[in-house]
């Protein structure tokens, strides 16, 4: 993206940061659902552990709206269950299931084990190149991101520019306690690999369990100094908030 188209993104983001700086998430996300400086905009959501919430908000904003589920072909079966489960209950009549090219997988994968060889690169075939794809009609998208996942994530902006797209942060203010609250009062069904030691699901290969006292995300590419799937990465640098979606 040419440097001056960036620069005028990023003026628009940090606009809609000064004019939505005191609205609650509800409000950040059903306004910019319909803001012209906002654009198209897609929920994208693995249908994880903490993804009912933006999930049930959209629900009652526009149940039409597009959410983009990231079916990478080595998710628990528990999650795929999960995802049917709540797009049916909360009558979300557009969820785009977004999967990896097979020609890709066929190259790079054929085997099914890249994950273990280059994980790196499985999150690229598999997650960031056929999000980039699903992203390329919307002008924004949402993502799960919070302040209180720590490191680079603490200043977390509700709005951000990225490689020609604004995020959508609409929880970014917001505590464990805020997300759990939010899930018990509208009786929202929880994943059901979270109660089994999982506080933080991707795919089954490089998802473990996590023991109590350790960090939620423990669990995630244990052993290895992975962190990051790669769809909060610019240039390979990780972004500020940079987590796998939901």
């Amino acid at each position: 993206m040419p440097l001056d188209t960036h620069a005028v993104l990023t003026a628009r983001a940090e606009a809609l940061n000064a004019a939505y700086a005191n609205h609650s998430a509800f409000a950040v996300m059903s306004r910019a659902l319909d803001d012209a400086a906002v654009g198209p905009v897609a929920l994208v959501s693995s249908f994880g552990a903490e993804s009912v919430v933006l999930l049930h908000m959209l629900s009652v904003m526009d149940r039409a709206r597009p959410v983009l589920f990231l079916e990478t072909g080595m998710l628990f079966p528990e999650t795929l269950a999960y995802q049917r489960q709540v797009a049916e209950r909360l009558g979300l009549s557009d969820v785009r299931v977004v999967r990896p090219d097979s020609t890709d997988l066929f190259d790079a994968d054929a085997e099914g084990d890249l994950h273990g060889r280059d994980p790196d690169a499985c999150c690229t075939i598999r997650k960031t190149k056929p999000l980039e794809l699903a992203l390329q009609t919307f002008d924004a998208w949402i993502t799960g991101r919070k302040r209180f996942q720590g490191g680079s994530r603490a200043a977390l902006p509700f709005f951000e520019a990225e490689a020609g797209k604004l995020k959508i942060n609409p929880l970014a203010h917001w505590r464990p306690a805020d997300v759990a609250d939010y899930i018990e009062n509208n009786r929202l069904p929880r994943h059901p690999l979270v109660a089994q030691g999982f506080p933080s699901l991707g795919c089954a290969p490089c998802t473990s369990k996590v023991a109590p006292g350790e960090d939620p995300r423990a669990g995630r590419w244990r052993g290895r100094e992975k962190t990051e799937c790669g769809i909060h990465f610019a240039g390979g640098r990780a972004l500020p908030g940079a987590v796998v979606a939901g």
